[in-house]
């Protein structure tokens, strides 16, 4: 990382002293785009109009955000929905499906994006998720007899464990992340393959006996048309009210916050995204014998995983720690922070988060733990990949648990879409080929960006 370049510890990203948002720099915005593409839309903003001036300002300075992923999606299901017209890609079963396929994918790389923001790499994250997974469905079987939410517990737990061992390795003993991940990835693959009896082992699911039936409807169950409508309804009017008021309380405070064009805007965008899944979920998907129905409960886990994630990255002491200690360590380390306390907990959490995402997963495909549906080292390329390609910076200090979110939905399309090819023996290369060559424009995008800006650092 760069010496020179101090990172703030104790202040939030998102605050700033009053008086630093006059009209003078709204005014200025255009006079010299050089500095106001490093300065965040919020601190010159005065109206929607002045917004997106600057937040222009930082797509052409190379700060795009979400908007490669976003422009991403769009060109991935117009190129599947045409090359595969006998599945029409974007037919509502096709959808629901790649929802919940991805809801793993997004999980994961929002595990990977806490280790990616202290400028590290977990490369156990797969084998460790189905660690976790075959922990909890081992649990609810009838010889153990646990409770469903004591099984889930008690994986999640031994998850963090395992993390907090390598973390505690990389940390105090200076040994590589790349290393000890890599060899924790070799460690618990085998350890996998022992207690599944095999590489293609399983855990059987009764979906009669109620403990692995709540573990099965995590991903299976679904939300019922009339109970979605309502949940979406609380969902975006809780959300959009906290949002509203947050601004507003900073606002007579002094604080600078975006204009209120663009928090309506906001609501709007997020109400209209939520109505277009529910709507998508609730057409369908069965027979006229056995109609399927709903928005499947997966979906409401994986945005609660998101909102804890994004309110401890953006607003408590320890995920500021997290962006210090990834944009420069040395400062973190000049303000108190403590470096190897930092990176235990991340690898603890992520990993923690990850046996959540292997729950998932061994629920999505039934108890199959096989090399073709679940296989470790697809699932770390994978995850890697979403979370770099939604918008993770590999140097650290940069990213957010929404852009794990958009990144895993991304490599979920594209994993389905492939599948829908029929390409036979052609099929699994382009299931590695395509993510592959999208997360090389991701990272070359990132580079880009931090060179534009001054601040790209050689590892």
């Amino acid at each position: 990382m760069s010496p020179d370049r101090e990172t703030p510890v104790t202040a939030d990203p998102g605050e700033t002293p009053p008086g630093t948002a006059d009209a003078g720099m709204a005014t200025d915005l255009t006079a010299a785009p050089e500095a106001a593409a490093d300065v965040p839309p919020e601190l010159v903003a005065q109206s929607l109009g002045q917004y997106l001036r600057a937040w222009w300002l930082k797509v052409r300075s190379g700060d795009s955000g979400v908007l490669p992923v976003l422009l991403a999606m769009v060109v991935v299901a117009v190129v599947f929905q045409i090359i595969t017209p006998e599945h029409a890609f974007l037919r509502p079963s096709n959808l629901v499906y790649i929802f919940g396929l991805s809801t793993v994918y997004m999980v994961l790389a929002i595990a990977e994006t806490v280790v990616l923001l202290i400028a590290e790499i977990d490369l156990s994250v797969g084998a460790v998720a189905l660690i976790g997974g075959v922990i909890a469905f081992k649990l609810v079987q009838p010889g153990a007899g646990w409770p469903w939410w004591a099984a889930i517990v008690a994986a999640l737990v031994c998850c963090g464990v395992f993390g907090a061992l390598m973390g505690t390795l990389t940390a105090r003993l200076r040994i590589p992340s790349f290393i000890v991940t890599l060899a924790g990835f070799l460690l618990f693959s085998g350890i996998l393959i022992v207690v599944l009896g095999g590489a293609d082992g399983s855990v059987n699911l009764n979906t009669s006996e109620f403990n692995q039936r709540v573990i099965y409807d995590l991903v299976q169950g679904v939300i019922p048309p009339v109970a979605s409508w309502v949940l979406l309804a609380v969902l975006v009017g809780a959300s959009g009210t906290a949002t509203w008021l947050r601004a507003a309380r900073r606002r007579r405070q002094g604080l600078v916050t975006p204009p209120q064009s663009v928090i309506a805007i906001r609501i709007v965008l997020m109400a209209l995204v939520g109505a277009a899944v529910v709507a998508v979920c609730n057409i369908n998907r069965g027979t006229a014998l056995k109609q399927v129905q709903g928005v499947p409960w997966v979906i409401p886990i994986v945005l609660v995983v998101l909102a804890v994630w994004t309110l401890v990255l953006g607003r408590t002491r320890f995920g500021r720690y997290l962006y210090a200690v990834g944009g420069n360590p040395e400062a973190a380390r000049r303000a108190g922070v403590s470096l190897a306390g930092i990176r235990t907990w991340a690898f603890a959490l992520c990993s923690a988060t990850a046996g959540l995402g292997g729950i998932l997963l061994g629920a999505f495909f039934y108890g199959q733990y096989s090399t073709n549906t679940a296989d470790p080292g697809q699932l770390v390329l994978y995850t890697v990949a979403a979370a770099v390609i939604g918008g993770v910076s590999l140097f650290g200090g940069r990213g957010k648990a929404l852009h794990g979110v958009l990144g895993g939905l991304l490599i979920g399309g594209i994993a389905y879409g492939v599948s829908l090819l029929n390409l036979g023996s052609l099929s699994t290369p382009l299931q590695y080929i395509l993510p592959g060559a999208v997360l090389l424009a991701a990272v070359a995008i990132d580079v880009l960006s931090r060179r534009g800006s001054g601040s790209v650092t050689r590892v």
